[in-house]
């Protein structure tokens, strides 16, 4: 197969392949390499580092009396963020890359939940 051939079958592939597919590839990808926890693998208790992008923010109001709470999403799982007694959080916003760090618990509904996580902003 010629380079260009090679160029092609990719190019046609990325094209007609599930952009959601793609991205959560990408971002199993991401976390591995940077030696991040996938969240599917991950038990309540544990302390964890993932490395996902913010799918949605709620900010202090009726749907959030929490605080700021945040879907975080590794490719693999989602993650509730949430951060007690905030309104608002600089930076946070969905379309972020985050490196989240802390204890995962869960909500009572069940779904996985990191309180308060230390954060970088990833891009």
């Amino acid at each position: 197969m010629s380079t260009a051939e090679g160029f092609l079958s990719r190019l046609t592939r990325r094209l007609t392949e599930d952009p959601e597919a793609r991205d959560a590839e990408e971002l199993t990808d991401e976390a591995a390499h940077t030696g991040a926890q996938r969240a599917i693998d991950c038990q309540r208790g544990q302390e964890v580092t993932m490395v996902g992008t913010l799918r949605s923010v709620e900010t202090n109001g009726r749907a959030c009396s929490a605080g700021v709470r945040a879907e975080l999403f590794d490719g693999t799982d989602t993650v509730t963020l949430v951060w007690l007694g905030q309104r608002r959080i600089p930076g946070i916003e969905s379309g972020r890359v985050l490196r989240v760090r802390g204890r995962l618990g869960a909500l009572d509904d069940g779904t996985k939940a990191i309180y308060n996580p230390r954060y970088e902003i990833e891009r």
